[in-house]
């Protein structure tokens, strides 16, 4: 038997934070906790000065390193999981753009295959983000092949992905998105709205047949107005529904997004990256599905300006939270962790330090900075 103990100031468990003590490893998984020093002999790894997170956990991004997952390259997804361990990343959902059909069943096809073969961050399901969208608030999807939310097609991709698409983004004003909410719903897939030029009432439609998710709140969604509260006050007041945001100060000010956070409840908050090829490369000119994009003083551009995606790296979402006070370390820890994992049923794998889950975990220290990323109870990632 394999056994570590993994010493800190400081735990984020998902109930409560404890600390100083000693957590257990045994065999690559979450073992007991103690207060006292263990009496027994095994290693002790010695994290005095930080605190240990559960691996953040990331619903929502396109590319990193580079490699953008509608590349359909198998290699490209097995270096943006390894890649993303450098960002306390331990589990992701690919996420597609709206493309040709047939080219969204080769990607779910080549996800599926490749989930069992990535050695870094864990590929946990699949983000459809459109094509059922609307074109007043597009964003960098594609316009062209924007259609009616339609079941057949869906599970057409989903048997290419062989199961593995547990999330989709819809504009809940599309004939047929209420259908087609609650029949994916009743199958454990959770329907998401955005890119929506939506009514409040539209979106409540669809929320009350099972929709759940607002996607990157403030973006590619109609915005609050005093008479149509639209999407923003759907997602500012819907109950039992969680909202995404993208927290790198480009996207939303860090005003707002306090406003928004301190309205919908911290618990209800999903920290995402949204992030495409460019994160983590250097300034330059890349490309966002079929779209070239400039990245440029930190945001990555479409030619005519508008965002398209974002660079952002989870760890560093979750630093801004704390930095621009909207939320203590344990707070934010949540959004990225927990809530996220939760929001989409995956909570029972990822989001959480638990006694026989995986030892994926991170290290930060007091400012939140990352120090080290866990993927079984090994470190892969060592901040110098």
């Amino acid at each position: 038997m394999n056994k570590t103990y993994i010493y800190a100031d400081k735990f984020f468990f998902n109930s409560s934070t404890v600390g100083p003590g000693y957590l257990e490893i045994i065999n690559g998984r979450f073992g007991d906790f103690y207060r006292d020093k263990p009496t027994w002999n095994h290693d002790i790894i010695d994290y005095r000065g930080y605190s240990i997170a559960p691996g953040l956990v990331d619903t929502h991004i396109h590319g990193f390193k580079n490699h953008d997952v509608m590349d359909n390259d198998a290699n490209g997804l097995k270096v943006m999981s390894e890649a993303l361990l450098s960002t306390g990343v331990t589990s992701f959902l690919p996420t597609t753009l709206t493309a040709d059909h047939e080219l969204l069943n080769e990607v779910a096809k080549t996800i599926s295959q490749t989930k069992d073969e990535v050695t870094g961050a864990k590929i946990q399901g699949i983000f459809f983000e459109g094509p059922f969208f609307t074109e007043k608030y597009k964003g960098a999807q594609n316009p062209s092949y924007f259609t009616d939310s339609d079941l057949n097609t869906f599970y057409e991709w989903q048997v290419s992905a062989k199961g593995l698409i547990n999330k989709i983004a819809i504009a809940p004003e599309r004939n047929g998105a209420e259908d087609f909410t609650h029949e994916l719903t009743k199958h454990g897939v959770i329907v998401s709205l955005g890119h929506s030029d939506a009514t409040f009432q539209e979106a409540r439609e669809v929320v009350n047949a099972g929709a759940s998710i607002f996607v990157h709140a403030f973006n590619g969604m109609r915005g609050l107005s005093h008479r149509e509260p639209g999407m923003v006050g759907a997602a500012m007041s819907l109950k039992n529904t969680y909202s995404e945001i993208i927290c790198d100060g480009h996207h939303v000010h860090p005003s707002v997004i306090k406003l928004f956070v301190d309205t919908i409840g911290k618990e209800n908050v999903i920290l995402i990256t949204d992030s495409m090829m460019a994160g983590g490369m250097p300034e330059g000119n890349y490309m966002l599905g079929e779209f070239p994009v400039t990245l440029k003083d930190g945001t990555a551009r479409l030619n005519e300006g508008s965002l398209a995606g974002s660079v952002l790296k989870l760890n560093d979402a979750v630093k801004n939270m704390v930095d621009w006070g909207i939320a203590t370390p344990e707070e934010a820890i949540m959004m990225a962790t927990y809530t996220p994992a939760k929001s989409i049923d995956i909570d029972y794998v990822c989001g959480q330090i638990k006694k026989g889950r995986s030892a994926d975990f991170t290290v930060f220290d007091q400012q939140m900075n990352l120090k080290a990323t866990y993927l079984d109870g090994i470190c892969r990632f060592k901040q110098d």
